[in-house]
């Protein structure tokens, strides 16, 4: 290995598109969106570079101005019920049709809507039911 050569190649690769590593601005952000987009045509090549990009692309998501508020709403998501939903839209399922996992119409809304919890027991039974892990609800 040359590291010189290395070196030299690492240099004029991130002098030209300093963002791979380090996104400043909006710019740079969509620099980085649309270089992922072609390196992703040929994922298998380009694994190395896509994976110090999306870093770099993750850091930028995470504390940029632009996407506080949208994180702040995510971080307040509960994940059980939303993975129900989500179930429930795949298998186009109601409220009705979880009597076995959670109980009643009425039991199944107040989970939808925030007002009870799902309980150790319909996550088992959730995730038995449709063969994922019950880790998807915790």
């Amino acid at each position: 290995m040359n590291v010189a050569k290395l070196k030299e190649q690492a240099k004029a690769l991130f002098s030209s598109a300093s963002f791979i590593t380090h996104i400043c601005n909006e710019k740079d952000y969509e620099s980085a969106l649309k270089l992922m987009d072609e390196l992703i045509e040929d994922y298998d090549e380009q694994k190395p570079l896509i994976e110090i990009l999306s870093l770099s692309i993750e850091k930028w998501e995470e504390e940029s101005e632009e996407f506080s508020e949208f994180n702040v709403k995510i971080e307040s998501l509960d994940g059980g019920v939303s993975v129900l939903r989500v179930l429930m839209d795949q298998h186009k399922l109601n409220t009705t049709d979880f009597k076995d996992e959670i109980g009643g119409k009425s039991m199944v809304s107040m989970i939808l809507n925030k007002k009870r919890k799902l309980s150790l027991e319909h996550i088992k039974a959730l995730a038995n039911r449709f063969s994922i892990s019950p880790q998807l609800f915790i």
